[in-house]
């Protein structure tokens, strides 16, 4: 990113938990090894029984399992809410703050039209958006 970029003086996003981020068409939620074990630990279960149950095998990455419907496995429909949030992998923690997101203005402006929460709420400084983007490349 520049040291100037188009949203220097921040952007704002407050999650509404409406839960479009996880659910609809089909997709990945890449995880890492760190977050496979920090999930498998959530339920009490050995990384291998987690992968087993909860993982898929993407070429060379691994991916969360999504119900037929697109919905993440640990999206409670009902509830609308994700069951897993305080362990919930580093893409979910990063959303919006990705570089695909906020590469240009249009690209922000097409993010804030499917997610509620983007352009709306508390105000993130320009170095907070950087870091988050650091995390996790889309």
């Amino acid at each position: 990113m520049d040291d100037k970029p188009w949203f220097e003086k921040g952007l704002r996003f407050e999650c509404t938990q409406c839960g479009d981020c996880c659910t609809g068409a089909p997709g990945y939620v890449w995880v890492n090894r760190e977050e496979i074990a920090a999930l498998a630990k959530r339920f009490a279960m050995g990384v291998a029984d987690f992968e087993k149950k909860y993982v898929r095998q993407v070429g060379i990455r691994k991916s969360l399992i999504e119900y037929d419907n697109g919905d993440c496995v640990f999206f409670d429909n009902k509830a609308r809410k994700c069951t897993v949030y305080h362990e919930r992998p580093r893409q979910c923690r990063t959303w919006p703050f990705w570089e695909s997101n906020v590469r240009t203005e249009e690209a922000w402006k097409q993010t804030c039209e499917v997610c509620p929460g983007s352009g709306k709420g508390k105000l993130h400084p320009k170095e907070q958006i950087v870091h988050q983007i650091g995390i996790f490349k889309v």
